[in-house]
């Protein structure tokens, strides 16, 4: 009872601050960019500057679904951002264009993070059934082994959690300094562009004291039983 507790709160929580986000983000798409440019130009010339090279920009679906892909080294721009003239889709599309070059320059933490996609898919595809059936066997023969084998699951996933925080903030930055120095975003712009990043970096904020806070519950739960 107490991990489906844990789960609902934080579950309230990420929709706080998720309905924020897209709060800011249609904010900040009413106020126009100074120099008129989309966010797809803002990509193109974020990575110009930084001699990234091989890099496509692309048009994706959906709302808030940007993200920059290491494997194809596509950054993909919802079609609001893609097209948008203002504040939140130059952020949007720097910040993506921050990963890139991240990707560009071997950023530690992007690379420990890609390394690990292959077993947090794993791990967070088979988590939650395990934790059922863990704790439907705990006291009976192979429930203690199950729920070990749970933990092990939720700490890979609380780790890549972990794991994309600095990556997010450091593209963030990436895309703010840039934004700046290039005076692509000026004053109230840049004020707005970092406004609207910052509620974007929250979400990884909860997403990973979430996960953190349920593996130390399970963690307590087990050495409590033992």
């Amino acid at each position: 009872m107490g991990y489906f507790i844990i789960a609902g709160i934080f579950s309230l929580i990420g929709m706080v601050v998720s309905n924020r986000l897209k709060s800011k983000f249609a904010r900040y798409s009413n106020v126009p960019l100074a120099n008129g440019r989309s966010g797809a130009q803002v990509a193109e010339a974020m990575l110009d500057h930084y001699g990234v090279t091989g890099v496509k920009i692309v048009q994706g679906q959906g709302m808030l679904t940007d993200h920059y892909n290491p494997a194809t080294k596509t950054v993909s721009l919802s079609p609001e951002v893609y097209h948008g003239r203002h504040v939140a889709a130059a952020a949007v599309a720097a910040h993506e264009c921050g990963h890139a070059i991240q990707h560009d320059t071997a950023y530690a933490w992007l690379q420990f993070r890609s390394a690990m996609v292959p077993v947090v898919s794993l791990a967070a595809r088979s988590q939650q059934y395990l934790l059922l059936f863990a704790l439907g066997m705990f006291g009976v023969s192979g429930g203690t082994f199950l729920i070990y084998l749970t933990i092990a699951a939720f700490a890979i996933t609380t780790i890549f959690s972990l794991v994309t925080l600095p990556v997010e903030f450091d593209a963030s930055d990436r895309a703010l300094v840039w934004l700046e120095e290039s005076r692509f975003t000026r004053g109230q712009e840049h004020e707005g562009a970092k406004d609207a990043l910052w509620w974007a970096a929250m979400t990884y904020v909860v997403a990973a004291l979430s996960s953190l806070v349920i593996l130390l519950y399970l963690v307590m739960s087990l050495a409590g039983r033992d």
